[in-house]
Formats: C-alpha cells, sequence, structure tokens
C-alpha cells in the first residue's frame, strides 16, 4: 500500500475517533491534514472573535513547512497513537 492510500485509510480512521479525543489532539490532526493536502497555509490568520477557526489555522501554521509526505507520516502515526490510547481506556 502507498503512502496515499494509508493516509486516506487514516484518515477515514480519524473520524472513528472516540468523543473523548481532546480538542488539541483533534487540532493536531486537523494542522497535519492540511498541511499534506493543502500544503502551506495560504489563508489569513481568522480574528480574535472566531475562536474555532482561528485555532484551526494556528494548528495548521504549526506544522509549516513539512512535506506533504512528513504530514502524512505524522498523521498516520498520531491517529495509531490515539486509536491505541481510545483501546486501553
Amino acid at each position: 500500500m502507498g503512502l496515499q492510500e494509508e493516509f486516506e485509510e487514516y484518515a477515514e480512521k480519524a473520524k472513528t475517533l472516540p468523543d473523548s479525543t481532546s480538542n488539541e489532539n483533534k487540532l493536531i490532526l486537523y494542522g497535519l491534514y492540511k498541511q499534506a493536502t493543502v500544503g502551506d497555509v495560504n489563508t489569513a490568520r481568522p480574528g480574535i472573535f472566531n475562536q474555532r477557526d482561528r485555532a484551526k489555522w494556528d494548528a495548521w501554521k504549526a506544522v509549516e513547512g513539512k512535506s506533504k509526505e512528513e504530514a502524512m507520516n505524522d498523521y498516520i502515526t498520531k491517529v495509531k497513537q490515539l486509536q491505541e490510547e481510545a483501546a486501553s481506556s
């Protein structure tokens, strides 16, 4: 299986993570997903009154410069980690 296929498989698995998954971890996944699929941030930072979108933008900005492949690998690793944590709780 190629990296792209594995990434897509784990993107689907991420949707089944428990509701108890922390916002911090969801934001990490979001940032890595956007970096893997879009690349570096290409929009302006949302305003102070839009906290949710601002947090998502910040999470994406935090992984700026990572290659698409590196972001995909990090995303897969993070989903695996969260699945293991969910299974052991």
